[in-house]
């Protein structure tokens, strides 16, 4: 039984808009020239009742001159994990005009040794912005007095 289709069903369908706002003049943005700088930055922005309680996934968003667009909070999980899943991590991206973005997680335990998910999640996101243009600069393993970088270690 053919269906049909009501004019008015039709006009009701969401509209999609992206927006970008800042109230942060560009020059007055942080700029990133080393994973000193990115550590201090993202470390600034972690509740520090939940540094060593939950896992938690940010990134930090920069434009062409490598200065923060914004920080996002992509997850906050349990003791030992949390999902960063791509598909948000690269549409808030978009949605900030990025073109690269610093990866990071913190490990309550107090271990910077990345893991072999760590590494993989770090391969797969490198590759995806490849195909968006976006570029993955460094992926920081965070705790609340230090830091391990993917890109010091030579694996970005």
């Amino acid at each position: 039984m053919k269906q049909e289709m009501n004019l008015e069903s039709t006009f009701s369908i969401a509209e999609v808009e992206l927006v970008y706002r800042t109230k942060v003049r560009a020059s007055n943005r942080p700029q990133i020239s080393d994973s000193k700088i990115a550590f201090q930055i993202l470390l600034s922005s972690w509740d520090p009742d939940k540094i060593e309680l939950v896992e938690q996934f940010k990134i930090l968003l920069l434009n062409k001159a490598n200065r923060v667009l914004g920080i996002a909070e992509i997850s906050s999980g349990g003791l030992t994990g949390t999902v960063a899943d791509p598909r948000h991590i690269f549409a808030l991206a978009l949605k900030a005009n990025a073109v690269a973005i610093i990866l990071s997680h913190n490990h309550p335990s107090g271990n910077l040794k990345p893991s072999a998910a760590d590494e993989s999640l770090t391969e797969k996101l490198k590759q995806a912005g490849a195909l968006l243009d976006i570029k993955i600069l460094d992926h920081l393993i965070i705790c609340s007095d230090q830091y391990y970088s993917f890109a010091d270690e030579g694996l970005i």
